[in-house]
């Protein structure tokens, strides 16, 4: 998207996360700040450091890296004719007040269409433009929890949990935002004409909260409590597990295939055929037992031993990682992608990396089983992350 000016008019989490991600493609994005203050990320999460070196906090650095950046004062006639000028040459213009405040700041879709008709303008709000709740101030929290989707995060009373991931400024929001632009410039692209984009977070975070939907839709409303559905606990192969040391383990073997193969790992073979897919009731007494059971399997031994026993077979098993653990994984820290290719190459020979290791470790008879030299290699070498602290 190299050569795409965007000018970024948000502050906090969905606007900059969208325009983040649009830099992050190539984009040119003008982040505009008001004067005084700024973005009140910038004192969010800000450490002692930043204090003393004068910097804002981390979060606005992840959330606003890749942008240049300026301050104008929208509600001076020299601002306003600075944005109109910068407006006319951008390709996207993404704002974040609550609705009809850039109108009447002189800014409004209408006025900077007259003079850029192929402006992609894209408001992301909490309740949409209109209705009325248009103009009702909130947060993330506000939007999953008019959804429905709040409850949908729930312990086995039901007590909601407060989730550190923002699924509606994040999903509902910056997603969206990001997804309606691209096809906004391909109707730019096609036309030469720009349009108005209304990112309602409420709106778009209520239609992803698909399972619920589907469980109305067939008059199944115990199936939207914790243990009643499919995928909230209510099947043994998909369900969080507590270790002996006090962590966790997802077990998310929801096809038949890869709950046999969970099933044969753990010397369990009576449970191959105890499967939603093979008639047990979900939120039934026989998932709700055979639950039980795998818990206090799982429960008997620390993740680490479950780590070493699962993680190589083809049965969809890994242990519930902190943020910290992570940010050390092979998977997204390239440092330790690293070492753990060197410390397979050592296991397995010189012409495999991890990848490559883990596909000979999990290597199948048509089964899901490891065999031959596959599987005595899983268990005497299984794939080794190093210490996650």
């Amino acid at each position: 998207m190299q050569g795409l000016r965007v000018l970024d008019l948000t502050q906090l989490l969905p606007g900059p996360i969208a325009t983040l991600r649009l830099a992050e493609l190539g984009a040119d994005v003008l982040k505009i700040e008001p004067p005084g203050a700024g973005d009140l990320t910038r004192i969010m999460m800000q450490s002692a450091a930043d204090e003393v070196a004068g910097r804002p906090g981390a979060l606005y650095r992840l959330a606003n890296r890749s942008k240049r950046e300026t301050r104008l004062d929208l509600k001076s006639d020299s601002g306003r004719t600075i944005l109109l000028a910068l407006a006319r040459d951008a390709d996207v213009l993404v704002e974040s007040f609550r609705p009809g405040v850039m109108a009447r700041l002189g800014a409004g879709y209408e006025t900077l269409r007259a003079i850029n008709p192929k402006l992609v303008y894209c408001s992301i709000t909490g309740y949409g433009a209109d209705g009325p709740f248009a103009s009702r101030a909130g947060h993330d929290l506000n939007y999953v929890a008019y959804s429905g989707v709040l409850s949908q995060f729930a312990g086995s009373d039901g007590t909601p949990v407060l989730p550190n991931v923002q699924v509606a400024d994040l999903l509902g929001g910056a997603l969206t935002a990001v997804t309606q632009i691209l096809a906004a410039l391909w109707r730019v692209a096609r036309s030469g004409e720009g349009c108005s984009l209304d990112i309602s977070m409420a709106h778009t975070v209520y239609a992803h909260n698909v399972m619920a939907q589907a469980a109305l839709v067939n008059g199944e409303v115990a199936a939207t409590h914790p243990g009643g559905g499919l995928l909230n606990g209510g099947v043994p192969c998909y369900n969080l597990y507590r270790t002996q040391d006090g962590r966790w383990l997802a077990v998310a073997a929801l096809e038949l295939k890869f709950w046999q193969t969970l099933c044969r790992a753990l010397d369990r073979d009576d449970w191959m055929n105890r499967h939603w897919s093979l008639g047990q009731a979900i939120g039934g007494a026989d998932a709700a037992a055979l639950t039980a059971e795998l818990a206090a399997l799982i429960e008997a031994e620390p993740l680490q031993t479950w780590i070493d026993r699962l993680e190589l077979l083809d049965c969809c098993v890994s242990p519930v990682l902190l943020p910290a653990e992570a940010a050390r994984h092979p998977m997204f820290n390239a440092e330790a992608r690293k070492k753990a290719q060197a410390q397979n190459r050592d296991a397995y020979g010189d012409d495999m990396d991890a990848q490559d290791a883990g596909a000979a470790a999990a290597a199948s008879t048509g089964t899901g089983e490891p065999s031959g030299d596959a599987a005595s290699g899983a268990r005497k070498k299984p794939f080794t992350y190093g210490p996650w602290g």
